[in-house]
């Protein structure tokens, strides 16, 4: 089977029964500070979640070959040790079901219980070995706790052994009420969110202690291409922040983040920061925050060689997800 050219690392699809799940849960608090789930009731999407044939469209009309299909970002990760496990088999076998009907286009990321930490890396080896999952889509917290939080180390060290990459995409935030009007939720919400748990994952000594790890960014990575040297300067004039034995920028460039910031000159930035080998497509299909035209937005960075530009567009999917 020849590789695909184009990968979108950044789609998304909807397990039914999984939404029975939370919905029906006991202590479940609620609709989660999620702009997704409310998206997911409309009638708008019904189709674009169900219907192969429309995905495979879609996917066509974008120019992808391949699509790296996780769980929407549901994680429910308020929900206890059983009803959880329940939600994460449930997720990543409606995954495995989309990807067993065309293995040309499709390829699987796996939800976890990242809330127990010991369950999550089990989980994931299931789902690798048994499911043929390629990697694993997480929260930018779980219930109470950052990703810098010693308790989730056995999950990250499971991760690491399975070269699993990691794509970490929000759900929600934490700002509440100060972002409850204007869809400020998603529109800065989301990516503060993903600032945040990325600066933790290198202040908090996390890609220190696992120095392999992989880790995809949604969304371009948040804020953090775009203000990196302040954390910089703070490294170095702040005892607070001189927690690592290099400084940060030393930590990002071991991170990878998609391209899902909808113009060419922002594109052109992520790449002039992160490198081109460490940015690659996304869509967020089929949600209306995503973008429609990731492959152009890379075709139209000036100056980009046709050798970095490859990569973007599936290069570096195709080793991150092991494909060669």
């Amino acid at each position: 089977m020849p590789l695909p050219v184009t990968v979108d690392f950044h789609a998304h699809a909807q397990s039914p029964k999984a939404g029975e799940l939370i919905a029906s849960a006991p202590n479940n608090p609620g609709a989660e500070v999620n702009p997704h789930n409310a998206m997911l009731a409309r009638t708008r999407y019904h189709e674009a979640f169900t219907d192969l044939n429309v995905r495979l469209q879609t996917m066509d009309r974008e120019r992808i070959d391949l699509q790296a299909v996780s769980p929407a970002p549901n994680y429910a990760y308020w929900a206890d040790q059983e009803r959880s496990d329940q939600i994460v088999t449930a997720s990543n076998e409606h995954v495995a079901e989309i990807c067993a009907t065309n293995r040309e286009r499709f390829v699987g990321l796996c939800h976890v219980s990242l809330q127990y930490p010991e369950q999550a890396a089990r989980q994931l080896e299931a789902a690798m070995t048994s499911l043929g999952m390629k990697g694993v889509e997480i929260g930018t917290r779980a219930e109470g706790m950052d990703l810098d939080d010693a308790s989730i180390d056995p999950f990250w060290a499971a991760a690491e052994r399975l070269q699993a990459p990691i794509f970490i995409h929000p759900a929600g935030t934490t700002l509440g009420k100060r972002v409850a009007k204007y869809y400020l939720g998603n529109l800065i919400g989301n990516p503060l969110d993903t600032t945040i748990a990325l600066t933790n994952l290198i202040f908090g000594g996390v890609l220190e202690r696992f120095p392999n790890l992989k880790v995809v960014a949604a969304h371009g990575g948040g804020y953090v291409p775009s203000y990196f040297p302040r954390s910089i300067h703070g490294y170095e004039v702040r005892p607070e922040a001189q927690t690592n034995p290099h400084p940060p920028d030393y930590y990002l460039k071991k991170l990878y983040i998609d391209n899902l910031v909808f113009q060419a000159e922002n594109v052109a930035h992520l790449v002039r920061v992160m490198g081109a080998s460490h940015v690659v497509l996304g869509t967020d299909y089929p949600f209306d925050m995503g973008q429609e035209n990731p492959v152009d937005l890379i075709e139209a960075i000036e100056g980009l060689s046709e050798e970095d530009a490859q990569r973007i567009k599936g290069g570096n999917a195709i080793e991150l997800l092991r494909l060669s």
